[in-house]
Parts: structure tokens; C-alpha cells; sequence
């Protein structure tokens, strides 16, 4: 079975929670305190040198990290991941963009706000370029939503799942979603998929 090195709160783990949920793959959870450092012990860094989480135990000497590269492990050989070649490169074009200009934005603040993190100068002067980048990598999506139901070809995929994670929750970094009609709408559309979890459900996996 596989054991995910979690974080309940993390958008990154979700993902991967959500693909084990939407295939039924049983797992073990495994969670950890990211404020209190729990990922930076010795141990841990075993398992990913970066400290971060998630890391999904594939064997007890086997570990993959990154979450968008778990997505594509989990995904191989399933309807999430497309078999045409150029919609692989489109799949992979999202998930470079969520990693990059994405994630780095909304992501970052939703989790400076919501970890009561110290506003230090930098924090404070990067503060607004962050929503800035945010809010234009929503209209990136807004735009190509605006005639598709999803983000590659006319199937829900993993470039969906990467886009989802942080996107649903972007309000609590004070990202306002209301001019975005497209995004709330593949929203809808997402969390009606089966086997659908939400990102604070906690009774998914065996929790150690």
C-alpha cells in the first residue's frame, strides 16, 4: 500500500488525495506539522532532501516527490493522463504553469494568511506583486476556459487537478473569483466528478 507524507492543509498534497480518491486507490496518510519543521528532521529528508511534502512512499525504500510529478505517476496508463502525444505536452504546459506561475502567487499568500505567517519587508513588498501575478494567471485560465469545459482536450485530467487545488481555495488568500464566470463554472465542473474529496477531508486513507 502506499503511504502519502501529507499535510491536510496543503494544496500540493491535495492533489495527490484527490487522484488516489478518484482512481480508489487505498493508501496510508501520513501527516506532518510543516509550521512546527516536521519535515525538515533527519529523517524526513530521507525520504526528500527539498523538506517538503508531499512525498508518496511507493515502497519502504521508494519515494517520489513533487506533486505534479506524483500526478503523472498515478496517472500513467489511466483516463486522467491523455494518450495523444500533443495533449500530453498540453498536459504538461499546464502543470509547468501551475508550478510556475500559479502556484508561486496564489498559493504563496493563501498560505502567508492562512499560517499567520510574519510579515517581514519582503513579505510585505512582494505582497501585492504576488495578487498582481495571481490575478493574471487567472485570466490565463479565464481566457482558455471560456470555450472548453476543460483545461486539455474535452476530458477532465490531471492538468485539471493541478489547477484545481489551489484555484478552489483562492479566496483565502484573498483572491476574489467573482470576475472569472469561466473559472467558477470548471470549478462546478470539477468538484462534480466521481470520487470527488474535499481538500479538509480528513477521512480519506489510513491516517498514521
Amino acid at each position: 500500500m502506499y503511504r502519502l507524507h501529507d499535510n491536510l492543509a496543503s494544496g500540493n498534497a491535495y492533489k495527490v488525495r484527490l487522484i488516489l480518491s478518484q482512481l480508489g486507490i487505498p493508501f496510508e496518510r501520513i501527516a506532518y506539522d510543516t509550521d512546527r519543521g516536521e519535515t525538515r528532521t533527519v529523517e524526513f529528508l530521507k525520504k526528500n532532501p527539498n523538506g517538503k511534502i508531499p512525498v508518496l512512499e511507493l515502497t519502504p525504500s521508494r519515494f517520489l516527490a513533487e506533486s505534479n510529478a506524483i500526478l503523472c505517476y498515478l496517472a500513467e496508463d489511466t483516463h486522467f493522463l491523455p494518450a495523444d502525444r500533443l495533449q500530453r505536452a498540453q498536459t504538461m504546459q499546464w502543470l509547468f504553469f501551475e508550478q510556475y506561475s500559479h502556484e508561486p502567487n496564489i498559493a504563496t499568500v493563501r498560505y502567508w494568511i492562512t499560517h499567520k505567517v510574519e510579515m517581514t519587508e519582503y513579505r510585505r513588498v512582494a505582497l501585492p506583486i504576488k495578487r498582481e501575478d495571481g490575478v493574471a494567471a487567472l485570466n490565463v485560465m479565464e481566457q482558455h476556459l471560456a470555450d472548453r469545459e476543460w483545461f486539455v482536450g474535452t476530458a477532465y485530467s490531471i492538468a485539471d487537478m493541478a489547477l484545481y487545488a489551489y484555484t478552489h481555495v483562492a479566496h483565502e488568500g484573498g483572491f476574489d473569483l467573482s470576475p472569472f464566470p469561466a473559472i467558477q463554472n470548471w470549478l462546478n465542473r470539477v468538484a462534480a466528478e466521481p470520487n470527488h474529496v474535499q481538500i479538509t477531508d480528513d477521512k480519506i486513507g489510513r491516517v498514521r
